[in-house]
């Protein structure tokens, strides 16, 4: 029988941290002793937690297009991206791939297809060592969404989907401040530009957002994907998302979202850098202030793989009223069940050994020492 023993750890489990042992047998959390310690690898007093697990993520297109109109291997894009989700205690991520073309990005068709049979291919070849599913991030106002949806949604790796809407003077651009600082500067555009790039985006969003999520939701709902709302800012973006049976709420702006989408019953995510920070860069609602109404209920790294652990250890020192064991489950068991996996996300017998060994200073940030996925070690 394969079996690993894992001894003299710090077990984070559902709701105490605990001394003790665990051990794995093919693939699965065997036994927990916490009476004791017994022989097999010393972890020294370490924390062990749960295998993180990565709802939103827009890292993969980062090393996908690592520069404006630069385009990489995709396979190795996914590899780069790969190693640093597993080395920040990531076992299961899934990875945000935008459908919808627009003049921002141009057509992106044949990326969506490379981009998704990259990670179906790497999956298949066993090159990663997290486990890798994908999230459709549908951006509404543009021409293709529901084309690329139907393209893709189906493909047994599409796990979520989100509806995304980032008109100007709209949920995270309510104000168009922010919005024209990213845009002008990243578009290279003057202020008559500007504004006519404003204007086009709003007559986009005319035309195209309504039948795009219609479109999308009546397919997604057919295949039974979970789908999440992203950026509410007021009770009526929330009530919009109950009538279109979302699941989760990515990202909400304001706390008068979040408190809504709780009392309806969705999961409230928000990012982990925003935490981290302790503001977000768009000057929305914090994830503290979330924590501290006790509305937050899932942390996603965003666009800082790492920022998921060290967020998970941060929250209770900022928020005395978070233990551990409560901000551990934001990273793993409540991402879990957001999404319907049921087979992992805690320290229990009988869920998948996906492990994280980590070392945790007096003050600063953790270190990831060990990673085990179907308890093998990947890191």
């Amino acid at each position: 029988m394969s079996e690993t023993i894992l001894s003299n750890a710090r077990l984070v489990l559902p709701d105490e941290v605990v001394t003790g042992t665990l051990v794995i047998r093919h693939g699965q959390i065997a036994e927990i002793d916490t009476g004791g310690t017994r022989l097999g690898e010393d972890l020294e007093g370490d924390f062990l937690i749960p295998g993180i697990i990565e709802l939103h993520t827009d890292h993969f297109e980062n090393h996908y297009r690592p520069r404006p109109g630069v385009t990489w291997n995709a396979i190795a894009a996914l590899q780069s991206h790969d190693a640093q989700v597993a080395g920040a205690g990531i076992t299961t991520v899934f990875d945000a791939i935008r459908i919808g073309s627009d003049p921002e990005v141009g057509d992106i068709t044949e990326d969506v297809s490379l981009m998704v049979e990259a990670v179906a291919t790497a999956q298949a070849e066993n090159r990663l060592r997290a486990e890798h599913r994908i999230h459709l991030r549908c951006e509404l106002p543009t021409p293709d969404a529901a084309q690329h949806f139907e393209a893709h949604a189906a493909h047994p790796l599409v796990g979520l989907a989100s509806l995304m809407d980032h008109t100007p003077g709209a949920r995270q651009y309510a104000t168009l401040d922010h919005y024209v600082a990213y845009y002008q500067k990243k578009l290279r555009l003057s202020d008559d530009e500007m504004a006519a790039f404003i204007q086009d985006r709003k007559a986009d969003a005319d035309r195209w957002s309504a039948k795009s999520k219609r479109d999308i939701l009546a397919l997604g709902q057919t295949l039974g994907l979970a789908f999440a709302s992203h950026d509410d800012a007021t009770p009526a973006h929330v009530a919009e998302a109950i009538a279109d049976g979302v699941v989760l709420a990515e990202f909400p702006t304001t706390l008068e979202a979040a408190r809504a989408a709780r009392q309806a019953g969705m999961a409230v995510l928000m990012g982990a850098p925003n935490l981290v920070r302790g503001k977000s860069h768009n000057g929305n609602v914090s994830a503290l202030d979330l924590a501290r109404a006790g509305t937050l209920d899932v942390l996603s790294s965003d666009y800082v793989p790492f920022s998921l652990i060290q967020a998970a250890f941060l929250l209770p020192e900022l928020h005395g009223a978070t233990s551990l064991p409560r901000a551990i489950r934001m990273v793993t068991r409540r991402s879990a069940e957001a999404v319907g996996l049921t087979d992992r996300g805690a320290l229990a017998p009988g869920l998948r050994a996906d492990l994280v060994r980590v070392w945790r200073p007096p003050h600063g940030v953790p270190v990831v020492r060990s990673v085990w996925r179907d308890g093998q070690r990947v890191s």
